[in-house]
């Protein structure tokens, strides 16, 4: 294996580790100290310890099994291989500070009033672990397996399909723990499947101009000269008039929406401007790839 090669494996098994490690933490620090719980097979791997006192480092192993098997026919060879790693560094870390926690190295955050603190917490935490496993093509096994074949099949958002199934699994364990530790679940579930879309769309984000007027090549050329930045121009026609145009399409940062919004304004008062928001934006003027 030569060392660009290795080098570009570490830079993606390591964040990994480290995602399933700050994962690992929440659980640990937030969630089970508090009685809360977590979807899918976390969830399930949570209620066998509440109710049995299993170990939840081994329940997540044993029951991601099959999962891990699935994910090798559906997923692919490189992408399991990167799943394979979330899943065992996962019970690693899970067994590391289940063992800290048990000697008194870390004192789990426990609280008997102020639940949504530790639920919003524990959101973020678990949002951001997940988050930063999924950016880098991995998963910790679980319905983050699932959640990454329907993004594939359907491109449905990732951090939608591991909400609505955790709700599923979440609204079954009413048997097992009280009413209003679900309610305070549900508001973590909710934050980490925001943080995970927060982080696998980008921290960065830009606007989108689509410039519809009959001035096109002209605000294009301003655009170009006097916020130099690249511009495509669309070959379109009306509907109404049948008039041929030019569409003009063009990304800017934030702090350059007025700028531009005025330079259109000042060449073609009636021309219909389309701002939407982009996410993970590469390439000249912006962030490199």
């Amino acid at each position: 294996m030569n060392t660009a090669k290795l080098s570009s494996i570490i830079k993606t098994v390591a964040p990994i580790m480290l995602g399933t490690a700050v994962y690992a933490f929440g659980l640990l620090y937030f969630i089970i100290p508090n009685q809360l719980m977590e979807g899918g097979v976390t969830g399930i791997t949570i209620l066998l310890n509440y109710g049995f006192g299993i170990p939840v480092f081994l329940t997540t192993l044993l029951l991601n099994l099959p999962l891990f098997l699935l994910g090798w026919k559906v997923l692919g060879a490189r992408q399991i291989v990167y799943t394979g790693v979330g899943i065992g560094s996962l019970s690693f870390f899970l067994w590391l500070f289940e063992r800290m926690i048990a000697l008194g190295w870390v004192e789990p955050f426990r609280t008997e009033h102020d639940f949504i603190l530790a639920s919003l917490y524990a959101g973020v935490t678990l949002g951001l672990g997940l988050g930063i496993v999924f950016r880098f093509g991995g998963t910790t096994g679980g319905v983050d397996i699932v959640a990454r074949i329907c993004g594939r099949r359907f491109g449905w958002s990732m951090g939608q399909v591991i909400l609505a199934i955790d709700v599923v699994i979440i609204g079954s364990s009413l048997l097992y723990i009280p009413r209003e530790k679900i309610l305070y679940t549900l508001v973590a579930v909710f934050i980490s499947s925001r943080v995970i879309d927060f982080i696998q769309e980008g921290a960065y984000a830009a606007k989108a101009f689509t410039i519809i007027s009959d001035f096109g090549q002209e605000i294009a050329e301003l655009i170009t000269t006097d916020m130099d930045r690249g511009v495509t121009l669309i070959p379109s026609i009306g509907a109404y008039s049948k008039q041929a145009k030019h569409t003009v399409y063009c990304v800017v940062s934030r702090q350059e929406i007025r700028q531009l919004s005025q330079l259109v304004k000042s060449v073609d008062p009636r021309a219909f401007v389309i701002i939407s928001d982009v996410h993970d934006v590469h390439g000249e003027g912006f962030r490199e790839i």
